[in-house]
């Protein structure tokens, strides 16, 4: 960048605009690996006037959605940054602050298909250029989702990919697949759902869509209204912080396929043959490895649990325990894991479970914390009975299988004696020998 040149910034607007109302400009705002920190307006209908930007390279475009407040989104510096990491792009920030800034959402929603309009008109121009529509990718938050998705469309779905942040509900909840985003879009449509009962929309809207914490409330985000203004958009926007993260390469977030949250949890959707020689689908930029078997497969939903803070990653554990007792017995599971001074609990409680004489269970325990070496395990069963006699529940083996860490070793023990709501501990031993 020549020195003494300005940089083009997104549009700061305050909430003064917001009452009276934005009427709808885009801005196209240009970052490559060469003026990261300094956006250039791109002119819209000339491109070969901006030095910086290649036809050859791939293009990713971020549009943001919904700005109640005006100001710019505070992680637009960070996605620009994580993509020129993944590879060599062009990178457009498109900037409709001036109408989707206004305090009448439905004003803002009206102006997507216009600003869609815009879009495609810069994209067609780039393709009488020279550039190839499947090397475009659009990554669209909230509302932008939407308007990538009309995007797409107006293009008869022959652009690469498009990956859609936690969709927009409102106005879109009873949206026909032409009124909102969906799988025929893009060659390849990618989706995250964090907020699905509030401002994210429910369903599938992509070949792929991964539902963290089955898609709906998301780990310390607040629960009532006391909190503020972060009640209403935490579960929202964990959406764009899981993207960022899994861009960063910090969190590996796989997704399970499966048919619901609660087959998830109830451990019955753990393998993922379906992508061999590819393991399950990880959130994130590069989808090289799953593509073409999702492309296949029309429409896939994954689900994957994650902790309330960064890195969001979970230590899993797959537990088949065979229990051995005279009487049924209805509880939850505690586990604990302890290594040193260490220790990390699952609490397998969504529901409760079955033990009785003879029967194998299989439960899926993720811990917030990756301990290593562990020395000690300890389990208890609660099931709530607190008057009469305490049970005995005998285990004739239980097993954890580390998922997602296949080198790390197998843990069994052998035939324990437990009472019921009492906590035992043992020492795990290899899953060959049985001393």
């Amino acid at each position: 960048i020549e020195a003494g040149e300005s940089c083009d910034n997104f549009t700061d607007l305050d909430l003064t605009h917001c009452f009276v109302g934005t009427t709808l400009y885009v801005r196209l705002l240009l970052y490559t690996r060469s003026n990261l920190d300094c956006g250039r307006e791109l002119n819209h209908h000339h491109l070969s006037s901006q030095p910086l930007f290649s036809l050859s390279r791939p293009t990713a475009f971020v549009i943001h959605g919904y700005r109640p407040t005006g100001a710019p989104p505070i992680w637009i510096n960070h996605i620009v940054h994580l993509l020129a990491e993944q590879e060599d792009m062009n990178i457009i920030v498109v900037d409709w602050n001036k109408g989707a800034a206004n305090l009448n959402y439905f004003t803002a929603v009206s102006y997507t298909r216009e600003a869609a309009l815009n879009l495609t008109g810069f994209i067609m121009t780039m393709e009488a250029e020279g550039a190839s529509l499947s090397s475009v990718h659009l990554i669209g938050v909230s509302l932008g989702a939407h308007l990538a998705g009309f995007v797409g469309a107006n293009l008869k779905g022959k652009i690469g990919r498009i990956t859609g942040l936690d969709p927009a509900g409102p106005m879109f909840t009873r949206a026909t697949p032409e009124e909102r985003l969906d799988p025929s879009d893009a060659m390849f449509v990618d989706v995250l759902h964090t907020d699905m009962n509030s401002f994210g929309l429910r369903g599938a809207h992509g070949h792929i869509d991964f539902y963290a914490n089955g898609g709906a409330d998301q780990p310390g985000c607040p629960k009532t209204i006391f909190s503020g203004k972060s009640y209403f958009v935490c579960d929202h926007q964990r959406s764009v912080f899981l993207f960022l993260c899994a861009l960063n390469r910090t969190c590996t977030l796989t997704g399970y396929p499966c048919s619901s949250y609660s087959d998830f949890l109830d451990a019955r959707c753990l393998q993922c043959e379906t992508f061999k020689p590819a393991s399950c689908p990880i959130l994130g930029y590069d989808v090289s490895p799953w593509r073409e078997t999702l492309q296949q497969l029309g429409q896939t939903k994954v689900f994957f649990s994650t902790t309330d803070a960064l890195p969001y990653k979970k230590l899993m554990y797959r537990v088949d325990m065979v229990t051995w007792n005279q009487y049924l017995r209805w509880g939850v599971v505690y586990i604990r894991l302890h290594s040193g001074r260490n220790v990390t609990e699952a609490r397998i409680d969504h529901k409760l479970l079955r033990f009785e004489q003879y029967t194998s269970t299989r439960l899926l325990a993720q811990f917030d914390e990756d301990l290593q070496h562990i020395q000690k395990i300890s389990l208890r069963i609660n099931t709530g009975n607190v008057i009469g006699p305490r049970y005995k529940i005998r285990l004739l083996r239980v097993r954890f299988t580390p998922l997602e860490l296949p080198e790390r070793p197998l843990m069994c023990r052998f035939d324990i004696i437990m009472e019921e709501n009492i906590e035992v501990a043992f020492r795990p031993l290899p899953c060959g020998s049985r001393l």
